[in-house]
């Protein structure tokens, strides 16, 4: 017997359609069924990849009894937080007020008007029932005391508490570089101890911080992280791609999820960590997870899906863990031993049974020793190990996700010369656009190309931008440059607050307790540092000085976090430092004769300059603003390189453009 989850467009709803506890989607009616009912709302908040979620959902929500007395005494109420950001970032804020620590499942207990009396993470089953006999009782005997209790606590939520704006300058960044060095594990890199996560805006913002102040301090630690990472058990080193996090600080023993969120961000931040080393393993790595995007995540529209499970069956790495014998078995005796060893499976393994993740010895370098052997095993074990069964893909389409992938895909495109991936970022855009944009407005999800009901919130419409302006620069005929511009409006008008920032959610939008406004970077950028740093590029492509004034707002507004934690707000610093630096705008012009304009453009996306913009076309094409203008030089293709609306003489050599754009950059002036 379904409840009323059945018609949800959610892959995660849909995995609790069967459960006895009769969950419906959040909505007014749930909300006024409580009311009429005068019954306290059980809220659950959870995500399709999500391993403890599943273990909850079996334990406790599949559980008959359990069922009758949720179904009895509350409304039942089950939301995808990928789905549904707005609320899940209000009730995980009170989660984290109240017990000191978040995570999912989240379960929390409301009043009828919503208003919050209990929050808690994962509780096992007779936890949970003596929580729901307490909240029966409490709500029969001292009602007025819990709807007290919901209220003070959603006064709470409402203090707003605000910061003078601080902008970003070389002193803060500065700072910044000595703090994340500080909590640096200057043996496995990352920041900090288990469980260890990839911070991957922290990670750009040292690349970018390297290449503003010449110090190879910040890169070398963004180098060493990066190099840890994809040699460790977190990157699959058989079919590309990254998982959620490590649940250890050396990064062996991964949290099994894939997500598109983070290993879009990874394609990006390898990308430009390849052209600040030049290490083919960075190279390798973002092939490799672009393959894994392409092959695992890209649903049949063309736009791509949120997430493989944590779980196999019921059993965490249940496809990925490998012992000898099993490597034996595919490839032999000796190759087996010889894979066992590169890849660091043991006899007495390195994860659960005996079993052990895959990882890349110290010593090996598969990219220039045999590579063709290593290739070809490779490909035996992931043939052998596409029989095994696979873990479960969540479909939704997730606009914010798809902008971070568009904009990796794009750059990735461009800097390494594949053509293949810049149509997928196309495709990718197309789909997103043609089914998320309603009426002239964003919405957040769809799945198998039927659009959800849920606005765009702050980061859907930041990222999403930030995807179009890069693939504009490859693909300046298609309408992306006005396309975001679009975007941008609707952040401006919609979730702009009264401090230089921005709302998560829309003003329009369904109100709740407290409107959203999350100033922290989480797996994925905020959204009003996303914000920031497309209005950014949008300034730098269209040559229109307001939105740098905008972005400047945003990243000020969130800035003075920097002081408590960094890597809190790694995005926003990197859009800071790309703001001292510049921001660089690189025009290239084709010429008639001896035409050099391919090579341009290339040497300058694989420069460092940190927010750089690159157009290329005939002159005064329309659809680049930046070439209006700016002519060939005597014939020859020519880049003209402008650094906060102050230009270089045109250049006509690949070495001339790069020395333009490696210059140092003053540490005082206007731009602080």
């Amino acid at each position: 017997m379904t409840n009323r989850l059945a018609s949800a467009t959610s892959p995660y709803l849909l995995q609790h359609a069967d459960n006895p506890i009769d969950w419906q989607e959040w909505s007014t009616d749930a909300l006024d069924e409580a009311r009429r009912r005068d019954v306290p709302i059980l809220l659950s908040v959870g995500y399709a990849a999500c391993h403890w979620c599943h273990v909850m959902a079996h334990e406790t929500f599949e559980d008959a009894g359990v069922a009758q007395i949720a179904n009895a005494g509350f409304v039942a109420i089950k939301v995808d937080r990928e789905e549904r950001p707005d609320i899940d970032a209000v009730y995980m804020d009170v989660t984290m007020a109240l017990t000191g620590s978040g995570g999912w499942p989240m379960t929390c207990l409301l009043t009828p008007a919503g208003d919050p009396f209990f929050a808690g993470t994962y509780l096992p089953r007779e936890q949970f029932l003596r929580l729901l006999d307490a909240a029966t009782q409490a709500w029969t005997d001292r009602r007025d005391d819990v709807v007290q209790s919901g209220a003070t606590i959603s006064g709470k939520l409402r203090e707003v508490v605000t910061a003078e704006s601080q902008p970003v300058d070389h002193a803060l960044v500065r700072r910044s570089v000595d703090a994340m060095a500080r909590r640096f594990d200057t043996v496995n890199g990352g920041f900090g101890g288990a469980p260890k996560f990839p911070t991957t805006s922290s990670l750009e913002f040292l690349l970018r911080a390297a290449a503003l102040t010449g110090d190879e301090h910040p890169r070398a630690m963004a180098a060493q992280t990066l190099e840890r990472m994809a040699r460790g058990g977190i990157y699959d080193q058989l079919g590309g791609g990254f998982a959620r996090y490590s649940v250890d600080a050396r990064w062996v023993v991964p949290h099994f999820e894939k997500m598109l969120y983070d290993n879009a961000q990874l394609v990006r931040v390898y990308t430009h960590a390849w052209c600040a080393t030049g290490d083919p393993l960075f190279e390798r790595v973002v092939g490799e997870t672009i393959a894994f995007m392409l092959r695992e995540l890209l649903t049949r529209t063309g736009a791509f899906a949120s997430s493989l499970d944590a779980d196999t069956e019921g059993v965490e790495g249940l496809t990925y863990v490998w012992t000898p014998a099993q490597l034996t078995d595919v490839l032999g005796e000796d190759d087996g031993a010889r894979a066992a060893r590169l890849l660091s499976v043991t006899q007495a393994g390195t994860y659960e049974h005996g079993a052990s993740t895959l990882q890349l010895a110290e010593d090996a370098d598969v990219d220039t020793d045999d590579a063709a052997w290593w290739e070809r095993t490779r490909s035996l074990l992931l043939e052998a190990r596409g029989e095994r069964p696979q873990p479960g893909r969540d479909d939704k389409v997730v606009a914010a996700w798809n902008g971070l992938a568009i904009g990796a895909l794009a750059e990735a495109g461009a800097v390494f010369g594949r053509r293949d991936w810049i149509d997928a970022a196309s495709r990718c855009a197309r789909a997103v656009c043609d089914v998320h944009l309603v009426e002239g407005r964003l919405r957040r999800t769809s799945r198998d190309g039927r659009v959800g009901t849920t606005p765009a919130a702050a980061d859907d419409l930041g990222d999403l931008a930030d995807g179009l302006l890069t693939l504009h620069q490859v693909e300046p005929t298609a309408g992306w440059l006005d396309l975001a511009g679009t975007l941008l409006d609707t952040a401006r008008v919609h979730h702009r607050d009264d401090i230089g920032g921005f709302y998560d959610a829309a003003d329009d939008a369904e109100q709740l307790i407290v409107r959203p406004r999350s100033p922290v970077d989480g797996a994925e950028p905020s959204g009003g540092s996303a914000l920031a740093g497309a209005l950014l590029s949008y300034g730098a492509l269209t040559g229109d000085p307001a939105p740098f004034a905008e972005a400047a707002a945003a990243v000020g507004a969130v800035a003075h976090l920097a002081g408590r934690d960094p890597v809190m707000v790694g995005h926003a610093l990197g859009v800071g430092v790309a703001l001292l630096h510049g921001p660089v705008q690189v025009a290239v012009v084709s010429g008639e004769r001896d035409d050099g304009t391919a090579e341009l453009v290339a040497a300058s996306w694989r420069s460092t300059a940190p927010g750089r913009v690159t157009v290329s076309g005939r002159p005064d094409d329309p659809a680049q603003p930046l070439l209006v203008d700016r002519p060939a030089v005597d014939g020859l293709a020519a880049a003209y390189v402008c650094r906060r609306f102050v230009c270089d003489a045109p250049v006509t050599t690949v070495d001339a453009l790069r020395e333009a754009l490696g210059r140092p950059v003053p540490t005082s002036g206007a731009a602080e």
